[in-house]
């Protein structure tokens, strides 16, 4: 009887790692598609924003092109870490026509908060963007949560950086706010500052690993089974 129900066991295991294999398998191809997808976005020429129709579908690294005007008293700097060390995103508010768009213009170190410290960088008048659509990263970090009433950030939370600043108060340009950002591109800043073109696409493709292991231990579960029922007989 116990070699019967462990047989039995080894049989449900091995249905049960065979069906995680299959997931991965899955998996591996909606990961492919995916970079795929990224590669072809990120390296295709900008166009310009999507109608507000299409906001709720998937626009993550489209490279877009827009003008508009930098509302600095609104800036944002939220928490980073990045090659050149730990320092801030510099999250604008760009006013456009039609809406108001944040903007990460790039990266700015610990001892450049201050935007006096970077006042060429703060371009006023007409500007031009070309960046990646972002989507938000609502609630904080690992551990730390942002807290909007201490100006005190740690991701690049849009619709709480929106409610923080009043970017949705007076104005037509401002009615609208995207629920998204924008990643500037690596085009220089006056004086050097924010850095821009620093958005990292990372997407880890280990499913074929996770796939072989899951089918070796159902191979390794149904050859258990066999063990035992050869040894019964």
């Amino acid at each position: 009887m116990k070699r019967i129900l462990f047989a039995a066991l080894c049989l449900m295991l091995a249905i049960g790692f065979a069906a995680l294999g299959v997931w991965q398998v899955e998996r591996r191809a909606w990961k492919l598609a995916l970079i795929e997808r990224v590669e072809a976005r990120i390296h295709a020429a900008p166009v310009a924003l999507p109608p507000r129709s299409a906001w709720g579908g998937d626009m993550a690294y489209i490279r877009i092109r827009i003008s508009g005007t930098f509302d600095h008293r609104a800036e944002t700097l939220v928490q980073a870490v990045t090659d050149y060390g730990p320092g801030w995103w510099v999250m604008t508010p760009l006013r456009t026509v039609n809406c108001t768009l944040t903007v990460n213009r790039g990266f700015t170190p610990s001892d450049r908060r201050d935007p006096a410290s970077r006042a060429a960088g703060q371009v006023a008048g007409p500007v031009t963007i070309t960046g990646l659509i972002r989507a938000s990263e609502p609630g904080g970090a690992f551990l730390r949560s942002n807290d909007p009433a201490n100006d005190r950030w740690y991701s690049r939370d849009i619709a709480a950086i929106a409610r923080a600043k009043g970017l949705g108060r007076g104005g037509s340009a401002s009615r609208c706010v995207a629920p998204f950002f924008v990643d500037a591109d690596a085009t220089a800043n006056p004086g050097g500052l924010p850095i821009g073109g620093l958005t990292v696409i990372a997407f880890p493709n280990n499913h074929l690993v996770y796939a072989l292991t899951w089918f070796g231990l159902a191979a390794l579960s149904l050859g258990g089974m066999v063990m035992v029922w050869r040894k019964r007989a």
